[in-house]
């Protein structure tokens, strides 16, 4: 699914009012309808009181159409339209007579000072002030405005977006002067601002509203933002062959262990086969090999010559796939081997964890790691390769930025998941919990990702199908033990429901 900017949603509006064809007011009730009917279905006390704040624009607008639709289906609704300069849209306009003219909804048109309602905890304020179209931050009366909102302990229903908030870049914006809903009803497509950690205390809940929107309008408009869909997960796993073997399946390497840290390789190990790999070789150092061999029976070990750490590079020439970095340490010798592999492997690799830090503090080796690796760092461990980012959207563009400069593929990990790509484009992931916030999720991640690679996947389609099929498996395992409860192994022995759920 696309992800458009403030500026295409206007264009797409335009060309839906231009080829449907239908008049802007009549698309404006369309989508105020569909505000009012889930406002309605989730709150449906007849005695609840709901306050409508609109500004003077199409935002505005909506909110009036709003407040007359649920006038007319009985809601105790007060709208306050904010007309200081004198001057509203043509459709915000039209809706304001339109909510004159209907009984038992009550108007207030604000022209100079406001006197606030007194609100209750039980009050609905749905927030109308401005939408995607605002250009900079809340300043003077509208500021005070959306300040008193948010003091207030009423359920806020933002309309599209919440007023005040940017639909991109929100780094300069005053983050005091922004309506913190508890409710987001975005008009037709996603909004980038609502996918970033720093404006999630502004968005609160989001719910997509399907608005009618032209559909050949929006194929017009070039984007390098998309959230990724189940259905487009489900058309890229493969049948497996009817006469398929392990040898068929792919043969897997991960370098991964270190004394003391044999539960990382364990958890890589683990997810790689529940991802479906044929073979799968473990390269660890002495001191993990009776843990390994005994929990991942199923597993082939490969023993370094030291006993704590990994120091050889190992031929690699028979592997599909080689994922490196869970728990291996940042010892000198370990940091050598891992350039070896490196400077020696052919095909996209799979860097993770420690393998990310040592690079980190050896960045002349980056632009030797082979085109269509995979890298997947969390948040800190992006910002010691790429230095340090303020803002998640800030830190988005820089791995952009970092994956179309070395061709790489750049997964930053949180909650909805960033892949940028070597070509630009930056793919949102939708599933995955906060229950994922645990020890050993990255491993799994890498262990997924590097099986799908040796299976035969493009870069691309094993970094997408390994990070929703990761996030997915920890969305049922929440679901079924709880987010608190959820650790790193609930993921992998979720795996199996999570490609029956896709593949279903």
């Amino acid at each position: 699914m696309k992800i458009l900017t403030g500026g295409q949603f206007r264009e797409l509006d335009l060309f839906t009012i231009q080829n449907e064809p239908i008049a802007s007011i009549d698309l404006m009730e369309r989508a105020s309808r569909s505000v009012a009917d889930e406002i309605l279905r989730r709150w449906p006390q007849a005695e609840q009181r709901i306050f409508v704040f609109a500004g003077p624009g199409g935002n505005g607008g909506d909110g009036l159409a709003v407040a007359r639709m649920l006038a007319e289906a009985g809601r105790i609704t007060t709208a306050y339209l904010f007309n200081v300069r004198g001057s509203l849209s043509p459709d915000c306009e039209q809706n304001r007579e339109r909510l004159r003219q209907t009984p038992d909804a009550t108007l207030i048109e604000v022209t100079s000072e406001l006197v606030f309602p007194e609100l209750q905890t039980d009050d609905i304020i749905i927030d109308a002030l401005f939408g995607t179209g605002l250009s900079k931050p809340l300043s003077g009366g509208f500021a005070l405005v959306a300040k008193r909102i948010n003091q207030s302990r009423a359920t806020i229903v933002s309309i599209d977006v919440p007023s005040g908030l940017m639909c991109e870049d929100n780094s300069f914006n005053d983050t005091q002067n922004i309506v913190r809903a508890t409710l987001t009803l975005s008009l037709g497509q996603p909004k980038l601002a609502f996918f970033l950690a720093e404006n999630q205390r502004f968005v609160g809940e989001v719910k997509m509203l399907d608005i009618g929107l032209s559909t050949d309008g929006l194929k017009t408009l070039k984007t390098y933002l998309w959230l990724t869909e189940k259905n487009e997960i489900s058309s890229l796993i493969r049948r497996r062959p009817m006469f398929a073997h392990k040898g068929t399946m792919g043969h897997a390497l991960l370098v991964s262990g270190s004394r003391g840290m044999a539960g990382a390789s364990i958890l890589a190990a683990r997810a790689a086969l529940r991802a479906g790999v044929g073979k799968l070789t473990i390269h660890i150092p002495h001191s993990c090999l009776d843990i390994l061999q005994t929990a991942v029976p199923e597993a082939i070990v490969d023993i370094d010559i030291d006993a704590n750490i990994t120091t050889t590079a190992i031929e690699t020439y028979v592997f599909q796939a080689v994922g490196i970095g869970p728990g291996i340490g940042l010892h000198s010798h370990t940091a050598a081997a891992l350039k070896s592999f490196i400077m020696r492997h052919e095909g996209p690799l799979v860097l993770d964890a420690d393998a990310l830090n040592i690079l980190a503090a050896n960045t002349d080796w980056i632009a030797s790691i082979p085109a269509d690796s995979i890298l997947t760092p969390h948040p800190a461990e992006f910002d010691r390769l790429a230095g340090h980012s303020r803002t998640t959207f800030e830190r988005m563009n820089r791995a952009r930025d970092f994956a179309v400069d070395h061709h790489l593929f750049v997964i930053i990990k949180g909650h909805f998941t960033q892949i940028c790509t070597p070509t630009g484009d930056v793919l949102i992931n939708p599933t995955g919990n906060p229950g994922m916030a645990t020890a050993g999720c990255g491993d799994v991640l890498t262990g997924i990702i590097t099986a799908l690679l040796a299976q035969g996947y493009l870069p691309i389609e094993a970094a997408q199908i390994g990070v929703y099929l990761h996030g997915l498996a920890g969305d049922i395992a929440a679901d079924e033990l709880s987010e608190e409860s959820v650790i790193a192994s609930d993921i992998i022995n979720f795996l199996p429901k999570a490609f029956k759920n896709i593949k279903d």
